[in-house]
């Protein structure tokens, strides 16, 4: 069994954010090239996407998020608070 590596959003060379330059279809091979942004969502931390896919999971409930997580109401909303904050960074280089 193969182990997958995180997508990597930044060079590591200078910390730059990077871009893809090219998408390969796995079935038949087909290859698609450019300059193509990753999107904003991809660029948080695997944390930060488990947070976002656990968010959308809960319907958006902070509260119940709260409860599933362990944690306060308030940290829970202060992390979410954090990506939205990144988010809109991100989103001005978009």
């Amino acid at each position: 069994m193969s182990v997958k590596k995180n997508f990597p959003t930044t060079c590591p060379s200078c910390g730059g954010v990077l871009s893809v330059k090219s998408l390969q279809c796995a079935e038949c091979q087909t290859t698609v090239q450019g300059d193509f942004a990753i999107h904003p969502l991809l660029r948080l931390s695997a944390d930060e996407q488990q947070f976002v896919h656990a968010f959308i999971m809960c319907s958006g409930s902070l509260k119940q998020m709260a409860v599933d997580m362990g944690l306060s109401y308030p940290t829970v909303r202060n992390i979410l608070d954090n990506i939205i904050e990144k988010l809109n960074s991100y989103e001005e280089n978009f």
